[in-house]
């Protein structure tokens, strides 16, 4: 699979060729914060094949509940979020799937911290759940 995507102001732009590990949807506090909505949808790859470029891209750390940081990479002129990579996951990166230039073929597997998903919002159907991170 080829994916490919870019921050809004078009200073930062990725490409990834292989399967991706998973896609699913993050309802965790930091992830509502950083989309400005209800969570994340994200796509989990292999870190070494992920190709970012652009001389824009900044990075923030928060604090995983688990004590373990997550590096939040982001377009430093428009602000979009691009991927995070996790302590705690080494070796794998979770691109942003709302920075792809092409989401149609993605289908959430798996919804992960739906303790802090939004009581408004519905369980997507058929994906496995995890109250909070998976493992």
């Amino acid at each position: 699979m080829h994916l490919e995507g870019q921050c809004n102001c078009e200073g930062v732009h990725y490409h990834y060729d292989g399967e991706p590990d998973v896609v699913g949807f993050c309802h965790c506090k930091a992830c509502q914060r950083q989309a400005g909505g209800s969570g994340s949808i994200f796509v989990c790859v292999d870190d070494d094949d992920l190709k970012i470029v652009g001389d824009t891209i900044k990075m923030y750390i928060t604090r995983a509940d688990s004590g373990l940081d997550v590096n939040r990479f982001f377009c430093g002129r428009c602000g979009s979020p691009i991927v995070s990579r996790c302590v705690g996951f080494p070796g794998k990166a979770f691109i942003k799937a709302g920075t792809l230039n092409d989401t149609s073929m993605l289908k959430p597997t798996v919804e992960v911290w739906c303790e802090e998903a939004q009581p408004w919002m519905p369980q997507i159907s058929g994906v496995e759940r995890f109250e909070r991170g998976p493992g």
